[in-house]
């Protein structure tokens, strides 16, 4: 009995002793900010004609409100506004005309309803109808207009350590699939185009996801950097700390929470 006792209370000591380690990580982990790990593929076209990046330093550009599909519809809800905040960093002397005050000259301008039934258009054709396209330009005060379109976005999560059923750390993934256009508001041409696909990961043990903000900062980020650079086809990573720093870092209120 008693070396039954023994055996039983040696066996309690030696989980403990493991458990100890076990928690600790737990705790520094809990205590130390979750990094990315991403990568972003790129394909672009090259610029229309003799048409430059710079010109947006002369010209106005609009910013239009993003598109979804149908299953999607939702989550496109603020990539215009990322993307008016990516260009305000990597090119801050671009004249940007923000998604708020496009949709508000749009609605002075009494094209609510015109615009409407060109996004709806566009989903079907993915074009911009000239003649509408032209006065919502003239309302918005802009010679071009950036025409953002999200097409597909999921979350994943994979449990990586769980000792005795105890969850510890876990890989928190999303893959991203957005679109990007230039038009030319006066002659309703496609100035330029690019797609991105962008896989981002964090080893967490928070619960947190890894947010569709995150991943369509790095990859709006990296549509730019190729519209910027004339690149047509592109690999980026955190090695590129412009591209990187776009990831909007928790607020301390965010953290003490």
């Amino acid at each position: 009995m008693l070396q039954s006792r023994a055996r039983t209370g040696l066996a309690g000591r030696s989980k403990l002793r493991l458990a100890a380690p076990v928690l600790l990580v737990a705790a520094l982990a809990a205590c130390t900010p979750s990094l990315y790990g991403w990568t972003v593929r790129t394909s672009s076209t090259p610029t229309f004609g003799s048409f430059s990046p710079w010109t947006l330093e002369r010209e106005p550009v609009a910013i239009f409100e993003a598109h979804a599909p149908g299953g999607l519809r939702g989550n496109e809800l603020g990539l215009a506004g990322y993307l008016a905040e990516v260009l305000k960093t990597v090119a801050p002397d671009f004249k940007v005309v923000s998604p708020q005050e496009t949709a508000s000259r749009i609605n002075k301008g009494g094209l609510a309803q015109e615009y409407a039934r060109m996004r709806t258009d566009y989903e079907q054709t993915n074009i911009l109808e000239a003649s509408t396209l032209r006065k919502l330009g003239e309302a918005a005060k802009a010679r071009y207009a950036f025409q953002p379109r999200l097409g597909a976005f999921t979350q994943m999560m994979t449990n990586r350590w769980t000792p005795w059923d105890l969850r510890i750390i876990q890989t928190r993934s999303s893959v991203l699939r957005l679109s990007l256009q230039l038009w030319d508001t006066h002659t309703g041409e496609p100035v330029w185009s690019s797609t991105a696909e962008a896989i981002l990961s964090s080893e967490a043990v928070l619960q947190d996801p890894v947010y569709l903000e995150d991943a369509a900062r790095v990859a709006l980020g990296s549509t730019v950097a190729d519209f910027l650079r004339g690149r047509t086809s592109s690999t980026y990573t955190p090695l590129n700390k412009a591209i990187d720093s776009l990831v909007r870092p928790p607020k301390a209120e965010e953290k003490q929470d």
